[in-house]
């Protein structure tokens, strides 16, 4: 068995002095060699000998102790980004700097981005990060809420700080003032074919000068007709999407009753046939139209067509999501942590990411699960939605915790007796309320 701690040990031992240990961190931090040198008064060359220099030696201890470290380090930096904590798993060490340069033996290095090098993340094809990263951009624009989905499908890994580096003075995206990415150069224009998507019918120019942050109707009339994405339907004067083949009047309340009244007419049909049928009358996202085929109305049959679960076709369900940084399970625990806004604060149900219900065992639409809370007789109810999932009921417990917009809180869910409790769980020393509070997730 190996010694997990041979890393560390190695570090702390006589094979590495002060000036070099201190070298290796800073580098580690991003530091670059001339600033380095500056600090330890030699010239960068001097400071780039030590590195090569200290990484040999540390890689020819790895080879007695792990013969194999080189060729698992390169596995796991197959991957665009990988964290240095994902090679402190696979090679079973701690994650520690002094692994930093037995990566770079390995012949691997940070990958490179828009903004440099990203420092604490790991690869043997550094440009490839940029590259997926660049593919992204080019499915702008697209709602907030549906970043992770989107980065997931381009080929992103979890945990990446992809809103840090999206949000880059040199990325090609922008954050909109409603939560939206759009593209720097089209914000406006962005703006306005999200809104659209977002209500699902024809606008007048009045209603699209708030979310294209423009002064008149003027102005968003000169702008939409530069952009071949926007069509004018007169005599009314409204603005559409070229891509809604039909304008006709919607005679459905939401896409998944579309959804079913094209099913129920045409029978057993294809996804692909389906899709395209559904937005000839009533308009709608591919990752809409892909959310619909959760609902308990619509299954699969043996042959993979479409139909009608009262027809016999089997429900669909999704696949386990990632499970987002926010939520966390132990035993039949399960841990949420949510930040108060205007949604909690008005006591509207609150969108939560679908691991929530898909752990929850609520894998088609609608189905929901309701918990007891162990404080007093206020029910938390999580609900799951052909969009997603939704918690609510949870204005009542945030008032009586005096918790105030930005606050978080912590919900567990406790699945043997389906009770719930639910605190205040701001950091200390950081609480929006100024509460000093305990029992952060």
């Amino acid at each position: 068995m190996i010694d997990d701690e041979w890393l560390v040990k190695l570090w702390h031992s006589a094979a590495l002095d002060d000036r070099a240990r201190a070298i290796i961190t800073a580098r580690a931090a991003g530091r670059t060699l001339d600033s380095i040198g500056v600090e330890h008064a030699m010239s960068r060359e001097r400071v780039r000998q030590i590195l090569v220099h200290e990484q040999r030696g540390i890689a020819a201890v790895a080879n007695l102790v792990q013969h194999d470290w080189s060729v698992t380090a390169r596995t796991v930096g197959a991957a665009p980004a990988s964290p240095r904590s994902a090679f402190a798993a696979a090679l079973g060490v701690h994650d520690h700097v002094v692994l930093e340069p037995l990566l770079r033996e390995a012949g691997l290095s940070a990958p490179r981005t828009w903004s440099g090098p990203l420092h604490g993340w790991w690869t043997a094809r550094p440009d490839k990060l940029d590259a997926t990263l660049r593919e992204l951009t080019e499915a702008a624009p697209f709602r907030g809420d549906e970043l992770g989905q989107t980065a997931t499908a381009a080929g992103l890994p979890a945990g990446l700080p992809l809103a840090e580096l999206l949000a880059d003075p040199k990325s090609k995206l922008a954050l909109s003032a409603t939560g939206h990415w759009v593209r720097r150069k089209a914000r406006g224009r962005d703006a306005a074919y999200l809104r659209l998507l977002e209500v699902g019918r024809p606008c007048d120019a009045d209603e699209l000068i708030e979310p294209m942050c423009v002064s008149t109707a003027a102005a968003v009339r000169e702008a939409l007709r530069r952009d071949d994405r926007f069509t004018q339907i007169r005599p009314q004067g409204t603005w559409a999407l070229v891509e809604w083949s039909h304008l006709r009047p919607v005679q459905y309340s939401n896409a998944v009753e579309a959804l079913v009244a094209v099913v129920t007419e045409l029978g057993p049909i294809s996804q692909a046939a389906l899709f395209s049928k559904v937005t000839e009358i009533y308009p709608v996202t591919l990752w809409r139209l892909k959310q619909c085929l959760l609902s308990d109305q619509i299954g699969e049959t043996a042959d993979g067509f479409i139909d009608l679960v009262a027809r016999g076709a089997q429900p669909m369900e999704e696949e386990e999501p990632t499970r987002p940084d926010t939520m966390a399970a132990e035993g039949d625990v399960l841990g949420v942590r949510i930040t108060v806004d205007r949604d909690v604060l008005r006591g509207s149900g609150v969108a939560m990411h679908s691991w929530l219900t898909w752990h929850l065992g609520l894998r088609q639409a609608p189905m929901s699960r309701t918990f007891t809370t162990v404080d007093n007789d206020l029910p938390v109810t999580v609900r799951r939605r052909t969009s997603g999932a939704q918690v609510s009921s949870l204005r009542e417990h945030a008032l009586r915790l005096e918790a105030v917009e930005g606050c978080v809180l912590a919900l567990l869910l406790h699945l043997s007796d389906q009770t719930a409790r639910i605190s205040h769980a701001c950091a200390e020393g950081a609480c929006p309320a100024g509460l000093t509070r305990s029992g952060a997730l």
